[in-house]
């Protein structure tokens, strides 16, 4: 049996709960392969699956469903909190908002059940190292005791992604930068010193080339002991990362790409911002498929 993602892709609790309440329901859902448009069914029958592990920035209009699920299957929340501003995270909650759900959601599962994510970092001319610190420690004052992991990294520069961050470089006159191996190295060990401070281990998400502890973002062994708390069958996955330096362990992601309207321009996952506002807005939770494949297409 395997791990579900749902997904790294977009934001299912966030936008899309009412469809993955159905797909659960009817006991499966289909994916489109982004890379060769094939389409493939991803089973959803509770026998058939281990556990989930759920992406979010927002996880409050999925309480219900979350508590549905602790009833028969184990699961992790990656919640992501940055606070990075909004020429940079166009549509996000609030970071104070998101610290406020995770600590209520933290308060009926337990520490384990969620990793705080501050991935990935931009550096740019108005947001340094230094700025950087600072919000990294406001933030971590906000969640110690509450998660017990933050997982970081810094921006992946793709082409798409650089095309979108060049953009809001020139609307707002704030250039970004890729710092070197060294710069970045010296952020790191700054933030795991506030981390482990504040009783939080920092890990990094597939940078392997950067001196700092490898995150694991599907940790099967976590996800076990998820269920050993909540009192279900053990999890067992082989590590099967998805690029270089990727320690996850095996799943499926039930993913579509474009349909992710938080508006954040570093995202690798979403080319056109205003097409995923148009998925949103058309979204209907009753095909197999995650609402947005045919604006895709078209």
């Amino acid at each position: 049996m395997t791990i579900i993602s749902a997904s790294c892709k977009t934001d299912i609790p966030a936008f899309f709960g009412d469809w993955f309440r159905a797909r659960r329901m009817a006991g499966s859902c289909e994916v489109r392969n982004a890379w060769n448009g094939k389409t493939f069914r991803v089973s959803l029958r509770h026998e058939e699956y281990s556990g989930f592990v759920f992406w979010t920035r927002n996880a409050q209009p999925f309480a219900a469903e979350l508590a549905r699920t602790a009833e028969t299957h184990p699961f992790m929340v990656q919640y992501t909190v940055t606070g990075h501003p909004r020429a940079l995270e166009r549509a996000v909650v609030a970071a104070d908002t998101a610290i406020d759900d995770i600590r209520a959601t933290s308060g009926l599962c337990g520490p384990r059940a969620i990793v705080w994510r501050h991935d990935p970092m931009v550096i740019t001319d108005a947001k340094p190292a230094g700025w950087h610190i600072k919000n990294f420690t406001r933030l971590a004052d906000g969640l110690a005791g509450h998660v017990d992991e933050v997982v970081t990294s810094f921006a992946q520069i793709y082409r798409k992604t650089r095309r979108n961050l060049n953009r809001a470089a020139d609307a707002t006159g704030n250039a970004w930068s890729d710092p070197g191996i060294a710069e970045k190295n010296d952020l790191l060990a700054a933030l795991t010193e506030i981390a482990t401070a504040r009783g939080l281990a920092l890990t990094l998400c597939t940078q392997p080339y950067i001196a700092a502890s490898a995150a694991r973002c599907i940790d099967a062994e976590s996800v076990d002991g998820m269920a050993a708390q909540l009192g279900h069958a053990r999890v067992l996955a082989r590590t099967k990362g998805s690029r270089p330096g990727c320690l996850c362990a095996e799943s499926r992601d039930i993913e579509n790409h474009e349909t992710c309207s938080h508006g954040c321009v570093y995202c690798y996952a979403v080319v056109n911002h205003d097409r995923a506002r148009q998925v949103l807005k058309f979204h209907n939770p009753g095909p197999p498929m995650l609402a947005g494949t045919e604006m895709i297409s078209a």
